[in-house]
C-alpha cells in the first residue's frame, strides 16, 4: 500500500500552515491507497474563531458506524491544516465517477480535506478556502495531475451527499487552476475604517460592541424609509464578473432584511440580507457584471422594512 509521507512538506511549501497529530504517518486503514486526486468535504460540525476545529477528534478517531481516521487532513476555521494521515482514510466511500476521476473505491484513489464547517448555516471562512486552494494546488502538483482532479464529495458520491455545500466547485477548480499556473486572483477588501473608501452620513454611528466585527469597528444605523446608504468604493481593474461577499456582526437586535445594493454594468442590483445570523464571516451576496473603474460599487441601505439596527462593517470583490 502507497503513502504519501511527502504531505506536509508539500503543504508547508506552498505557504499552508500545519499543525502534525500524532502518528500521523503511521495512522491509516488497511486496504490499497494510490490517489490520483483530491476529495473535498465539509464536516458537518459548526466551526468558530474559538472553537476552530469541533471534529478533528471524530475525524483522527472515527464514529461508532465508522472507523478512524476519516481524511488526510482537516481545515480548521482559520484555514490551518491539521495533517492526520498519510494513508488510506475513510472519507469518500464509493466513487461514482466524476471529471477524470473514475468509478471505484474513493478512498484508494483520492486525498480527502474535511473543511471544518456546517455547511447548512454556515459556509466555509475564506481562510479556509484560501487554505484549501493552496494545498489543492501544491498536492496536484505532487501527483502530477491538473485542477479537473479536484472534485466535491457531492460530485462523486452514490448516496447523495452534499458536501461541501455553500461553494461553486467548478470556481474553485478555477482558483486551483490558477494557483497551479502562479497566477493571482484579483480580490479587494473595504471595510468601514478604510481611508477613503467608505462613505455614510452623520446619522450612522459607530461601534465596537460586537467581537464578530470585521477590523477596528463598524457602522450602524436606525432603518428609515430613505435609503441613506453606506457605500464602499473600488477601483475595479477591468469589467469582468466579480463575487461580491459581505462580512457584519450578527445580533438578535440586529436587522432582519438588510439591504445590500450592488451597482453592475446593468444597473443596480439589490440583495436582503438577515444580520441577525450568520455573522463573523464572509458571506457570499452573489456575483455580478462590473464595470471597470475607480468608484462607488456596493452600498448597505437604510430602506429596510423590518426592524433593528442596520449594519455596515466590510465588503471583498474577487474576480471570477
Amino acid at each position: 500500500m502507497a503513502t504519501i509521507p511527502w504531505l506536509v512538506d508539500v503543504l508547508r511549501g506552498a505557504g499552508v500552515q500545519v499543525v502534525v497529530e500524532g502518528d500521523w504517518l503511521n495512522r491509516m486503514r488497511p486496504g490499497d491507497f494510490n490517489p490520483i486526486g483530491v476529495l473535498w468535504h465539509h464536516t458537518a460540525a459548526t466551526s468558530s474563531a474559538t472553537n476552530p476545529h469541533p471534529a478533528l477528534n471524530v475525524c483522527i478517531n472515527g464514529r461508532s458506524d465508522l472507523p478512524g481516521p476519516l481524511c488526510q487532513a482537516l481545515v480548521d476555521y482559520h484555514g490551518v491544516f491539521h495533517v492526520i494521515s498519510a494513508g488510506r482514510c475513510n472519507h469518500a466511500g464509493v466513487s461514482g465517477g466524476s471529471g477524470p476521476i473514475p468509478a471505484g473505491d474513493g478512498n484508494t484513489l483520492m486525498i480527502g480535506w474535511e473543511i471544518d464547517y456546517n455547511g447548512v448555516s454556515q459556509q466555509m471562512t475564506a481562510a479556509q478556502y484560501n487554505a484549501s486552494i493552496a494545498a489543492t494546488a501544491a498536492v496536484l502538483k505532487r501527483l502530477g495531475r491538473d485542477s479537473s482532479y479536484a472534485r466535491g464529495h457531492r460530485e462523486t458520491s452514490t448516496t447523495g451527499k452534499i458536501d461541501p455545500s455553500f461553494i461553486d466547485l467548478n470556481k474553485m477548480r478555477s482558483d486551483v487552476a490558477a494557483k497551479m499556473a502562479g497566477g493571482t486572483t484579483w480580490s479587494s477588501v473595504v471595510d468601514n475604517s478604510t481611508a477613503g473608501r467608505f462613505t455614510a452620513s452623520s446619522s450612522w454611528g459607530t461601534s465596537t460592541y460586537s467581537t464578530q466585527r470585521y477590523g477596528v469597528d463598524y457602522r450602524f444605523a436606525d432603518p428609515v424609509a430613505a435609503s441613506d446608504a453606506a457605500w464602499y468604493k473600488f477601483n475595479v481593474p477591468a469589467t469582468a464578473n466579480y463575487r461580491v461577499d459581505a462580512w457584519w456582526p450578527a445580533n438578535a437586535g440586529y436587522n432582519a432584511a438588510a439591504p445590500y445594493i450592488i451597482s453592475t454594468t446593468t444597473g443596480n442590483r439589490t440583495v436582503i440580507v438577515d444580520q441577525r445570523a450568520t455573522g463573523g464571516q464572509w458571506r457570499t451576496l452573489g456575483t455580478f457584471t462590473l464595470p471597470a473603474g475607480d468608484a462607488n460599487r456596493v452600498a448597505v441601505s437604510r430602506w429596510s422594512s423590518a426592524s433593528g439596527l442596520v449594519i455596515a462593517d466590510a465588503v471583498r470583490l474577487t474576480r471570477v
